[in-house]
């Protein structure tokens, strides 16, 4: 099965209810080594099984403010005047970064009625106004102390059986999920006898796993988790769940780089864009400016209106020089906000600062690499995407689409902020010829970006073409020996016909050819598809700069695909989107 559909084809059988077998003529004698084996539905043991496998409505918070329920996708919300439409959970992080361009004091975000919400039993009601939704809000026990319990699930698929009272097997299912679990006992008497076939897996928050073999052992192994973690159900999306001891360790396991700066609701960030900043256990931070030049200050943390609170002291760098909130915690970034319009965003930087260049040069010759995108001064250079480095051994380094193929020199360096540089000198291609400061080191990507002057280089890996990915292959198969229109094309959801009257041709080399409507070959271009580094499949269309079709190059997400038809969509950077639908003719 593609991985793919693997979602679409979940919800569908989602939609089937569990098969439950009875015996009717004669019944099967459960043999069992110890007494009262099987519970009865209304017990604490059972109630404990049924609150591990309730929907967790936390994760979109960021919307509903709740977590005893959760919105049904597809639905829009209105975000600070800008209408969005969230298809799955990844497309809640588009809301947040919505929601980090303004204060958190002014963030407003509007559902767009009517919506679906499903409650914790997975049963489903339509709302039809934001009053209904308060209504029900009303109901909900935020803080962690909900019924809902998340520190520990159930490992899939497991089996649960029915007995009558003389402990004798009337039944059973097989179910694949915490929806099928909660909903078969959903659908038992209140003293039916009920148990499952041991032994069972569950895995706690940290991944472990715990294996129990009785129903006793089940309920003291859910017991004991309940209070294991933070469930991080606030009635907020800004995680204040943490402690002043987690966030001091956070502080000073690595360097820290700014990536948004407001100090007295004016945008400073310009001036102290990837500033890196050193935090020392013994409460010394230093500041390192782009040149190198080092400001030393004190940090200190507390806890103040169960606020945990970080506070900066420069005497050279007073616009940090505050009492900062911490209002969020995340992986990777920090967020920071006083009153007054103040506010500061770092991002983790372990692999990028005092590093051994050796460890970006391994990376870089490992496998080949995808222009994912690509930016000088401010003006993204689409013509590039999908384009391949090969980094070689000696000092080389070729660009290639495929057709042409650029030959030049690169080396990896630290600059005066000990950050790791990549230089690139291309000489017949000097839209990729800088001195690229890293950015973001991932096993599969690498970002790079020239601080406050609009450049910015992402690197996505491609060791093997995704030559044993299903999806990939099968997409790539459906271009050959066909012609294909464009249904549809909005920039910004400002639908243009311009480019509804054209045939495309998708060749097996990476080519596409445009042709108008008597057949005359009018443009030609790259595409690329392929399996990106958040595991999304992703089409890369690229044009010359000259060419009219050029606004179709981008680096789209695939969001459906079908024999004869491509959805296809592209976020840009001012919080629009891109969308292009490719229909076989």
């Amino acid at each position: 099965m593609r991985k793919f559909f693997k979602t679409t084809l979940f919800a569908s059988l989602l939609a089937v209810a569990i098969s439950f077998t009875s015996c009717q003529d004669e019944f099967e004698e459960i043999s069992n080594g110890e007494e009262n084996e099987s519970i009865t539905a209304n017990s604490a043991a059972a109630k404990l099984i049924t609150n591990t496998s309730s929907q967790d409505g936390s994760f979109d918070n960021i919307v509903d403010g709740v977590s005893c329920f959760a919105i049904e996708f597809p639905y829009t919300v209105n975000v600070n005047g800008l209408e969005v439409t969230l298809d799955s959970k990844e497309d809640l992080v588009t809301v947040e970064e919505l929601l980090d361009k303004v204060d958190v004091d002014s963030d407003i975000v509007d559902i767009i009625f009517p919506i679906t919400i499903t409650l914790a039993d997975y049963s489903e009601i339509t709302i039809s106004s934001k009053d209904e939704l308060r209504e029900i809000a009303k109901d909900c026990i935020e803080g962690g102390k909900d019924d809902d319990i998340e520190c520990i699930d159930f490992v899939y698929p497991l089996t649960v059986f029915t007995f009558d009272v003389n402990n004798q097997q009337t039944g059973n299912a097989t179910v694949e999920n915490d929806r099928q679990l909660r909903r078969f006992f959903a659908g038992l008497e209140g003293n039916q006898l009920v148990s499952m076939d041991f032994p069972v897996t569950l895995k706690l928050y940290d991944n472990t796993e715990v294996v129990v073999n009785t129903n006793a052992e089940l309920a003291v192994a859910i017991e004991s988790a309940k209070e294991a973690c933070d469930e991080d159900d606030d009635n907020d999306h800004n995680d204040d769940d943490f402690s002043k001891e987690r966030l001091d360790a956070y502080l000073v396991a690595c360097p820290w780089l700014i990536h948004d700066m407001q100090r007295n609701e004016e945008d400073q960030i310009g001036r102290y864009f990837e500033y890196a900043m050193n935090f020392a256990a013994n409460g010394t931070v230093t500041a390192k400016d782009r040149e190198g030049n080092s400001i030393e200050g004190e940090w200190t943390t507390r806890v103040s209106n169960n606020r945990v609170l970080l506070k900066l002291e420069f005497t050279a760098l007073m616009d940090f020089t505050l009492d900062w909130f911490v209002y969020e915690l995340e992986d990777g970034k920090i967020k920071l906000f006083a009153e007054g319009g103040n506010k500061i965003i770092m991002k983790k930087a372990c692999n990028v600062i005092d590093k051994d260049p050796n460890t970006l040069r391994g990376v870089l010759k490992e496998c080949s690499w995808i222009i994912k995108k690509v930016k000088r001064d401010n003006q993204e250079l689409d013509r590039l995407l999908g384009y391949e480095f090969n980094f070689m051994a000696d000092g080389v380094v070729t660009l290639s689409s495929g057709e042409v193929s650029s030959e030049g020199t690169w080396e990896i360096t630290l600059n005066a902020q000990a950050r790791l540089v990549m230089a690139i000198t291309m000489g017949n291609e000097p839209g990729v010829s800088f001195e690229w400061p890293l950015s973001d080191l991932r096993d599969n990507r690498l970002k790079f970006e020239i601080p406050g002057t609009g450049y910015e280089l992402i690197l996505e890996r491609n060791c093997d073409n995704d030559v044993d990915d299903e999806d990939v292959v099968w997409i790539r198969g459906l271009f050959k020996d066909s012609l294909w229109e464009v249904a549809l094309f909005s920039e910004n959801q400002d639908p243009s016909e311009a480019y509804a009257n054209y045939e495309f041709s998708f060749s097996a080399n990476g080519k596409v050819t445009v042709y108008s409507p008597n057949q005359v070959e009018v443009s030609a271009g790259r595409w690329f598809v392929y399996r990106n580094s958040d595991n999304k499949l992703e089409m890369i269309i690229n044009f010359g700069a000259n060419s009219n079709f050029y606004p179709l190059a981008n680096d789209y997400i695939v969001l459906e695909v079908q024999e004869n038809r491509l959805e296809l969509k592209h976020e840009n950077s001012n919080g629009g989107y891109d969308h292009l639908v490719l229909e076989k003719k």
